[in-house]
């Protein structure tokens, strides 16, 4: 009986590595624009973590073909999300890319930049501080949730700095907004000429907001600014595009809950533990991933409302 527990447990093991050799060996994001426009396109992204079977593709990106050229937005979580995200976009247009923008420096949104090396790449400053800084462990953190699909992933930061403003491309008039909140630096997009507004991670819809860097007064703030746009269509950084404010109610009204759980767990003086057994609230129960990201949350967030609870009156 031992023999053949043996026998049957290798048969397992081979059978799953064979799978999982053929499975790795493909690496394909199977990456479709799906097209907003005549000339704007979005590759949209899975509502969930980083994985081995998706390989980090969580993410939207997008392009604008314009009359000189493609304006790429975000490039991706790997190399080879970036090298096939410049395929794709061989595929839609021949016209080089010419521009291609980081949102902000989080890794599933700049780690493609290896892919578009020969094009000039644009962040605000704080971006290009964050991906200087943080690239490496960025790109060893990716490889060690996505394995394979990360091999030779390596961070290549912006080097042109943007200030908001407007930045006219190829008949495209864009406009540059440099705001903040989900990260130091989070630049939004909004092109003038479709209407299409591009809001990367300030705003998530139907996917838990994530909330490593963020400083939540700072994003309230400029969801505000975000809701005052006139877009026709908005590409959240994750989750599917919409025509309305729905994703910035929906983002707003969660980090507001977030917010205040926080607050008033640390008023109490609630151990994390405690934070954690909190309950979420029907409205949000069917967002994907929210209870991993209100976990996480916690460890982001909570000490630092502990901390306001013992500062003196008047700070």
């Amino acid at each position: 009986m031992k023999l053949r527990a043996i026998f049957l447990l290798l048969v397992s093991w081979l059978a799953s590595w064979l799978f999982g050799a053929a499975w790795a060996g493909d690496f394909d994001y199977h990456l479709d624009p799906y097209r907003l426009t005549e000339d704007t396109y979005v590759f949209i992204g899975k509502a969930e973590d980083f994985t081995r079977q998706n390989g980090g593709n969580i993410v939207n990106t997008a392009f604008i073909v314009t009359a000189d050229g493609v304006v790429v937005i975000d490039t991706g979580s790997t190399r080879r999300y970036g090298e096939q995200m410049r395929e794709a976009i061989a595929g839609v247009t021949p016209k080089p890319v010419t521009h291609v923008f980081n949102t902000h420096d989080h890794p599933d949104h700049f780690l493609g930049n290896q892919a578009f090396k020969d094009v000039p790449i644009y962040a605000l400053p704080e971006t290009i501080a964050g991906e200087q800084a943080m690239g490496n462990a960025f790109a060893d953190n990716v490889y060690r949730l996505a394995g394979d699909w990360a091999e030779g992933t390596e961070p290549v930061p912006a080097k042109h700095a943007v200030k908001a403003g407007h930045m006219p491309i190829g008949g495209h008039d864009l406009e540059i907004f440099a705001w903040g909140g989900h990260t130091a630096g989070d630049m939004a997009i909004f092109d003038h000429t479709t209407g299409v507004l591009f809001a990367a991670d300030l705003v998530f819809y139907n996917r838990a907001a994530t909330t490593p860097h963020a400083v939540l007064a700072n994003w309230f703030a400029s969801l505000d600014r975000i809701q005052k746009i006139p877009f026709k269509v908005m590409v959240p950084g994750h989750g599917l595009p919409v025509m309305d404010a729905r994703a910035i109610e929906q983002t707003r009204s969660y980090l507001h809950w977030l917010d205040r759980t926080l607050r008033e767990a640390a008023k109490n003086g609630a151990e994390m533990t405690e934070v954690l057994a909190q309950p979420i609230p029907p409205e949000f129960s069917g967002i994907a991933l929210v209870a991993s990201e209100y976990a996480r949350s916690i460890a982001h967030l909570y000490r630092s409302y502990e901390a306001q609870t013992l500062l003196p009156a008047g700070h």
